[in-house]
């Protein structure tokens, strides 16, 4: 059975270098800091700006992946790493922007829920 709870800190535990998580963290869903004088607006243009980064970095890390499975030629060097990865982040934005796998959005409806954040 799939849990619709999102648990940030099992996310966490996947990779402790992500500024992602740390923007989620840092964020007033997170730390409980929500009252009604916030303005509603802000804060889900501030979860799903959250979600849309985890999106891109998933995204990002699954593109990775998938090139470790290429023989890599025997030429290459740190350089080409370098711009590579940067090719790797341009191509997860966007697919992050074009919405069409929709992890963003799905996470950022869960997270709504389990928040009780309200429209």
């Amino acid at each position: 059975m799939i849990n619709n709870r999102v648990d940030i800190n099992a996310l966490a535990s996947y990779n402790n270098n992500s500024n992602i998580l740390n923007k989620i963290k840092g964020s007033k869903i997170q730390n409980n800091q929500l009252s009604t004088s916030d303005n509603n607006k802000e804060v889900d243009a501030e979860l799903m700006e959250a979600c849309k980064t985890f999106e891109t970095y998933f995204v990002e890390q699954v593109l990775k992946e998938m090139r470790l499975s290429i023989p890599k030629a025997t030429e290459s060097s740190d350089r080409y790493s370098y711009f590579e990865d940067l090719l790797y982040k341009e191509y997860a934005t966007a697919i992050t922007n074009q919405g069409e796998l929709g992890l963003s959005q799905q996470l950022y409806e869960s997270m709504k829920r389990n928040y009780n954040i309200n429209d």
